[in-house]
Parts: structure tokens; C-alpha cells; sequence
């Protein structure tokens, strides 16, 4: 440890505060340009100070409804976030006791952190692909009029792009449930049930209340990588898109700050959910400790 006062700790002092700068600019430079009056342009220096350019966000922009994908991306977020934390928990639970095949569908579920996420995204296209054409064969074979006038693709928000946001963030709520169950006390149990409690009661009881900051903290996870996602949904959202994919196309088309207001409304959005989870936790552990 240095000193303060030592040179050592003002280097220090000097590298940390370039790698928050090079961390934390970015994110303040698209803030601070969104901000811009109607005349401004994507570089500085300001062009005056307003709100105008989010207002012209929920007007539209003319090329894609913000609107729309910004909640399908909500949607989308919780039901992931949902699925997460119950997948994880049970998981959790279940891989306290060694059973045949542990192992293998451990590094399994988290062989898809490794696969490169555009690859992912084309394979669980093309599998969906594979599944609409045998809906097709079979709507031909057996004459289904609903099939054969009416079906399309089973690609979609919440068939394959759910699929596919759910290769990353299960794998971290798998992780991070592991870790606590390694190092939770099962005398604490033990103790439960001495008492008379039945398995029920000392899961809700004994054993929540002391995952329940974990379990926050796999549903931010949840929400916040399936709200950010990109590569991975680029080739399973079907006919819809979500707000990352519309931002994307927004990046190349628009060259007004709209693009920036865009970013400062999602960046807030995030922020929030981060904040909303921290109070959570500090809720759920001042009241323990009381």
C-alpha cells in the first residue's frame, strides 16, 4: 500500500484518474451533446443549451419508432430477467448434490461465454430455420390451411431472440448462484429442520433471505445484458427489432444529436435499474440486520 503524500501514490492517483476519464468520457460526452439546441451538430463545442432533441426523439426521428422498440426492449428485459433467476436458483439448488451428467451440462450451459456471439446469434437462426421448415412439411403433408396460408416464421422476439439472450445471461446467474451455494452454511439448515421445519419453510425461511442479495443481483444482471444486447439478437429478432438493434441502424443514417439524446435516455434507463437494485439490497440487508 502507498502512502499518501508518496510519489507512488500520486502516480497512481494520476493512472486511475486517466482510466476513469478513458472509462466514464465517452458516456459524458454523449450526455452533454444531447443537451444541444436545435442548431447543434455531433462535435463540439456546444451549440446552445436545450431539451430540443429529445423531444424530437419521441416525435421520431422518420426511420424508426423509438418508441416501440424501447419497450419491446423492456418487455423483453423482464421476461429474461425472470427466466434467469428462476433457471439460476433452481440450478443452484440442484447442483448442491452430485448427480450423473453434473459436470457435462455445467461447462454446457457455459460453453456459449466462449462462442463468439455472432455465431451464436446465425446458429440459433439457422436452427429456427430447420424448425420452419418442418412446420412447413407438416402443414404440407397433412393439408393444415392454418400453416399453409398463415405461417411465416417462427423467428421472433420471444422465440429465438429470447433463446438467444438467455445463452448469456444464464450462464452468469449459474455462476454467480454456484459461488454462494460453495460457501453457504448448511448448518443453518440443519438447524431448520431440527426445529421442525419442512423443506418449504427452510428454503423461505432460512435459505432466501440470505440469497435473496444474490438474487437481485442475477436479475440485474438479467435485465441489464438482455437491454444492452446487440450481436446476439442481430439475426433472431425476426420482423421486430429491439432498441440496441434500432440504435445500431441509427448510427449509420442519422447525423443530427438525436443519435446522442438516444443514448442518454437508454444510459438513464440502465442507471436507474442499477440504482433501483442497490436500494433493494441495502433494504433487504438493513432489514436483517435489524
Amino acid at each position: 500500500m502507498h502512502k499518501k503524500g508518496s510519489l507512488g501514490f500520486f502516480i497512481f492517483l494520476i493512472i486511475f484518474s486517466f482510466f476513469v476519464v478513458f472509462l466514464y468520457g465517452p458516456i459524458l460526452s454523449i450526455i452533454l451533446l444531447s443537451f444541444q439546441g436545435p442548431s447543434g451538430g455531433l462535435t463540439f463545442p456546444l451549440n446552445g443549451f436545450s431539451l430540443y432533441w429529445f423531444g424530437e426523439l419521441w416525435k421520431g426521428s422518420g426511420l424508426v419508432d423509438i418508441g416501440a422498440s424501447f419497450r419491446r426492449s423492456i418487455m423483453l428485459g423482464i421476461f429474461v430477467m425472470i427466466l434467469t433467476v428462476v433457471l439460476s436458483v433452481s440450478a443452484g439448488l440442484a447442483f448442491r448434490k452430485k448427480f450423473i451428467g453434473s459436470d457435462l451440462l455445467f461447462y454446457t450451459t457455459i460453453a456459449s461465454l466462449i462462442v463468439p456471439s455472432i455465431v451464436l446469434s446465425l446458429g440459433v437462426a439457422l436452427e429456427f430455420r430447420l424448425i420452419d421448415s418442418i412446420i412447413v412439411t407438416i402443414g404440407e403433408m397433412f393439408e393444415i390451411q392454418i400453416i399453409l396460408e398463415n405461417f411465416q416464421t417462427s423467428l421472433g422476439m420471444y422465440t429465438s431472440g429470447f433463446g438467444a439472450q438467455l445463452t448469456w445471461t444464464l450462464p452468469f446467474g449459474l455462476l454467480i448462484m454456484f459461488a454462494i451455494f460453495n460457501r453457504f452454511d448448511k448448518s443453518l439448515e440443519e438447524a431448520a429442520r431440527d426445529l421442525g421445519a419442512n423443506p418449504n419453510q427452510t428454503f423461505w425461511y432460512v435459505v432466501f433471505p440470505i440469497i435473496a442479495p444474490s438474487i437481485v443481483g442475477i436479475a440485474l444482471f438479467g435485465f441489464t445484458l438482455s437491454y444492452d444486447e446487440l450481436a446476439r439478437s442481430s439475426q433472431v429478432m425476426g420482423a421486430t427489432n429491439t432498441l440496441p438493434l434500432d440504435l445500431r441502424g441509427l448510427t449509420t443514417t442519422v447525423t443530427t444529436p438525436i443519435i446522442y439524446a438516444l443514448g442518454t435516455v437508454t444510459t438513464s434507463i440502465s442507471f436507474l435499474v442499477i440504482g433501483i437494485s442497490l436500494s433493494f439490497v441495502y433494504l433487504l440487508r438493513h432489514r436483517k440486520i435489524k
